[in-house]
């Protein structure tokens, strides 16, 4: 004859499948985080790439630009007019796009800085409850 307790072996399975379900929603938004993250990254990549593309373009404009506006210097007035301000339009765009990507890459945010700023919290419960 065994002696069950109430609850005794209950709550031992119950507690176990309730810290089982615990530690996978933990996981389960640790890893969402994680993924948010990922994509963060991917998409200001994805920006300075396309800033970097366009400040090139404007700039090999400008430049060629410069150089027609060199070869009519000598023409007509309004050739150079036009051409010089069209040069110097293309090379503002390219300096301006290319300082700004530069800017983005160099305050580029910590790679899963959220991720880590939330498993700090979760080890921090941890600690303090023990």
């Amino acid at each position: 004859m065994t002696e069950k307790t109430p609850g005794g072996s209950k709550g031992l399975l119950e507690s176990l499948a309730t810290l089982a379900a615990t530690l996978v929603a933990i996981a389960h938004t640790r890893l969402d985080l994680l993924s948010a993250d990922l994509e963060e990254d991917r998409e200001r990549l994805l920006s300075i790439l396309v800033l970097t593309l366009v400040a090139l373009f404007c700039l090999g404009v400008g430049v060629v630009l410069a150089t027609i506006l060199l070869v009519v210097v000598f023409w007509d007035t309004h050739r150079i007019l036009a051409l010089s301000g069209l040069a110097g339009f293309f090379l503002a765009v390219g300096v301006a796009a290319w300082m700004f990507a530069m800017h983005k890459a160099r305050t580029k945010p910590r790679l899963f800085a959220a991720s880590l700023s939330e498993l700090l919290k979760d080890r921090q419960q941890l600690a303090s409850r023990s």
